[in-house]
Order: C-alpha cells, then structure tokens, then sequence
C-alpha cells in the first residue's frame, strides 16, 4: 500500500467517522428539540417522551431539517403557540444541534 492508498484510507475513515457523528448529533437534537417543544405544548412525562420521539421520526420523511421544523411548527400553531416565532424556532434548533454535536464528541 502506497503513503498515497494510506492517506486516501485514512480520508475515507474520517468521512464515514464525520458523517456518524452527523446523523447521531441530528438524532440527539430533534430529541432535545421535542423535549423543548413538548414542554411548551405543556406536554408531560410519558406524552412528553413520545412526542420527543415523534419528532426525531419526522426527520426521515425528507432530507434537511425542514420536516422537523415543518412539524413542531404545525403542533405550536395548532396549540395557539404563535409567540414563538419561525427565527426563534430555528435558533433552538441551532443551539441544540451545537450542544448535541458536543454531547455525540463527548460520547455522551
């Protein structure tokens, strides 16, 4: 194997490494982000939790976060939550994707 082949090897691994890192960090943020949005649906406990993992399932419906944002945004309109506006919605989402993206690294 060529110093070549090793350093394409070695870019490979830390692609598919990234690219883990990505999909857990989405994942962990469209959990928090349901957390955060069953909250101020006044969601609680075992509600909480499932609307939580409503949403991390809402993001395969297409690429991007947009579904994501498209259902909790649906589900505080249909409570009256039109307080909180579509900038701030995608300020919590950036937030939680910084803390989760820190929480995969840490391996917690």
């Amino acid at each position: 194997m060529t110093t070549f082949d090793k350093r394409e090897e070695g870019f490979e691994k830390k692609f598919a490494h990234d690219e883990e890192v990505l999909f857990k960090a989405n994942a962990r943020r469209n959990k928090l982000l349901g957390a955060w949005a069953a909250e101020k649906l006044g969601l609680t406990g075992a509600d909480a939790d499932a609307y939580a993992k409503a949403v991390v399932l809402a993001d395969f419906e297409e690429g991007g976060d947009h579904d994501v944002f498209r259902k909790i945004r649906a589900d505080l309109d249909a409570k009256g939550k039109t307080d909180i506006t579509d900038k701030a919605l995608r300020q919590v989402m950036n937030e939680l994707m910084e803390r989760a993206v820190e929480e995969v690294k840490a391996g917690r």
